[in-house]
């Protein structure tokens, strides 16, 4: 399995790249922020050919640059529907820090965009990503679960990060979700498991799980919490 990433615009997003192996087709992950021209150049770097964009979630800093890489390469995108009003009307789940920007942003109509849904498999580009739809920092957060090779990974989205998780706060964001996606859908996993977040460096469910109070949190709470 070969995964490439670059931080992308002033928030720091990571956009990734998944394949095979070098010279392969390839899904990009969360192109966000400023990241057309770095992941031209990190995909040329490799010889990667994409066929698919799928989004964590539907926050700008995610979004951004979708319309133009799914145009620019003839790709669809997927995102959990629960998000899909992010895309038609994001002046409402951003807040009013980010309207300058949204004024200038095209996003795609969500009628193009292709549905994650709960449990399914995506088959894409010899990478198959299992999807989880783990609400709580938006109503549609998705993680997707992969094999990396030598042991499993996450893509975790805005879900989880080394040492925190997600912010809860703005339109559509709830801790009592996030409280039962830390619990149903991340705690269950491997300690193995390498995670690559949203923003930031790499860890793993293991670390998460002995270090990160987020996580002792949400093993401490009661089932029904969070549904």
């Amino acid at each position: 399995m070969l995964i490439r990433s670059f931080p992308a615009g002033a928030f720091g997003t990571n956009c990734y790249a998944v394949a095979s192996g070098p010279g392969a087709e390839c899904v990009v992950v969360d192109p966000g922020m400023e990241a057309l021209e770095p992941l031209r150049e990190l995909l040329a770097a490799d010889g990667l050919k994409p066929v698919a964009v799928v989004l964590t979630h539907g926050h700008l800093d995610h979004t951004f640059s979708v319309l133009p890489v799914c145009e620019g390469y003839g790709i669809p995108a997927y995102l959990h529907p629960a998000d899909s009003g992010m895309l038609s009307d994001p002046m409402r789940w951003h807040g009013p820090a980010l309207a300058p920007l949204i004024g200038q942003v095209a996003l795609p109509d969500p009628a193009d965009v292709l549905s994650l849904d709960d449990g399914a498999t995506l088959s894409l580009a010899g990478v198959d990503l299992t999807v989880r739809h783990a609400p709580g920092h938006t109503e549609g957060s998705v993680v997707f679960s992969l094999d990396l090779g030598e042991g499993p990974g996450l893509l975790a989205g805005d879900v989880l990060f080394a040492g925190s998780v997600g912010r809860v706060d703005l339109p559509g964001g709830s801790w009592e979700a996030m409280l039962g996606s830390l619990r149903d859908v991340v705690l269950p996993l491997d300690d193995a498991t390498v995670v690559l977040p949203g923003h930031g460096p790499a860890t793993t469910i293991g670390r998460e799980r002995a270090t990160n109070p987020y996580l002792a949190e949400a093993a401490a709470a009661p089932k029904g919490r969070g549904l």
